[in-house]
Order: structure tokens, then sequence, then C-alpha cells
């Protein structure tokens, strides 16, 4: 069976666990030599170990991609030791929600510094080598990023910037051979989702508006999404933020 990523070199964020994980895993199989970043060195040694177990291969780059000089490092750690650069997942995240009067500065600064300035620092580093490659980049917005989700100040911000900036680059660099997309989640069953805690007073109602239909979205079928849309087969796909809601964005 041919592999859609056979000699390719792939760095994901947030690869410890959830869709990070699961998407690494994805391209692994799929024969790419990837990198596999996040902040937890456990948890991403877990997931090297498995990689390397099924037969892949992967390398762990402990990084907190709020960090601007971390991030550019690690990406090019990842070119260096895998020989250049062909593919960026950005999925690394956090999750704030609270009353928009009760979020505090510190709450603000963390979620926007990993969830958007984090990914405008990993693509910033990653793109001259991407535009040598003509590779693509795949970030990961949420549908919190096309809807409004009462409680989620910072979390909606900083991924409705994710699709901006996915937009942004697209147009930018579409002449130049790279393509970025973003896709947009609804609920998934990720450590994110299980550690989840309501505000105090918070409106079950205007939680509930976010789900059309009962049920959360796998990891693995993200990550599968990710990996079509890093692959040739999507090549004509470039600016697209892609809604995996169960028609929640349609309703």
């Amino acid at each position: 069976m041919e592999k859609r990523f056979e000699g390719r070199a792939v760095l994901v964020t947030g690869a410890a666990s959830g869709i990070g994980r699961a998407t690494a895993e994805v391209f692994a199989r799929e024969g790419a030599r990837v990198a596999c970043a996040d902040i937890s060195e456990k948890k991403l040694a877990d997931t090297v170990s498995s990689i390397e177990q099924d037969g892949g291969t992967a390398i762990a780059l402990d990084v907190n991609i709020a960090d601007s000089a971390a991030a550019t490092a690690t990406v090019e750690r990842c070119a260096a030791e895998l020989g250049g650069l062909d593919v960026l997942a950005n999925i690394a995240g956090i999750l704030k929600l609270d009353h928009a009067h009760r979020l505090t500065d510190d709450d603000w600064n963390r979620v926007l510094g990993v969830n958007l300035s984090g990914t405008f620092f990993m693509s910033r580093a990653a793109i001259p080598h991407l535009l040598k490659s003509r590779g693509s980049i795949v970030n990961v917005s949420s549908l919190a990023g096309l809807k409004g989700q009462a409680y989620g100040a910072a979390y909606c911000a900083s991924k409705a910037g994710v699709v901006g900036l996915t937009r942004v680059m697209a147009v930018e660099y579409a002449k130049q051979g790279l393509r970025v997309n973003c896709v947009c989640p609804g609920g998934v069953e990720t450590p994110l989702i299980a550690g989840f805690a309501p505000p105090e007073g918070f409106d079950a109602d205007l939680m509930g508006r976010l789900s059309l239909v009962p049920g959360l979205t796998g990891t693995g079928e993200i990550a599968d999404a990710i990996a079509y849309l890093a692959s040739s087969a999507a090549r004509s796909i470039n600016g697209v933020a892609l809604p995996i809601d169960f028609g929640t964005h349609a309703s």
C-alpha cells in the first residue's frame, strides 16, 4: 500500500496527547519522519515510543511554543535532524473558560500565547523551509473560532485568530507553492475536554448551543482530516477552515 508521506519530514506540536498524538501517529504510519513537539516531556516520550514500536520514525522536541525563541529553535532542530521540513501541523492548544469580566490578564495572555502566538511563531520559523519543499501547514482552530462560545473570550479570540492567520498565509504564499489550511473541530474526545470545568454560575443553555448532535468526535477523525489537507490529494485546497462538528456550524 502506498504511503502518502513516505520520505517526508513532519513537525507536529501538541504531540504528547489528544489530537496531536493521533496526528503524529497517522503521519508516521503513512511513512513520514515525525518530530513530536510538546511541553510535556514524559507524555511526549510515550508518543515517540508508540510510533517506534509501530515501526515508525520519530523524535521528541520539548518546547513551549509561546516562547518565540524556543519555537524558532525547535523548527531549526527539526529541519536539521530530519533533513528538512515538508509539513507543519500546529495542534498545541489550551482552554480556559470563564465569564469575560472575571478573566484575568494572566489567563488571557496564556491562552492567546499558546493558541495564537505559538501558532504564528512556529509558522514564521517553518515558512522558509516549507517554501523550499513546497510544503503545507495545517493549523487546528476550533468551532469556537467560527461561532461565539459563552465564557470563551480568550479561547474564541485565539481560535478566530488562527482562522484569520491561516487565510492570510494561504493567500500570501499561494503562488510560491505553500498551502495553509486549518480544521475547526467541535467537541473532541481529548484530555482538554475531559478536564473541562464550567465556570461558577454558568448557563447550560448557552453552552449547549455549540452541539447539534450529542456525542464527541474521535481524535483519529481529526488526525485523518489533517493528514488529508497536508497531502498531495488536497493540492487545490488552500485557505480552508474546515468544520468537523456533525453539522453544528451549518445550523
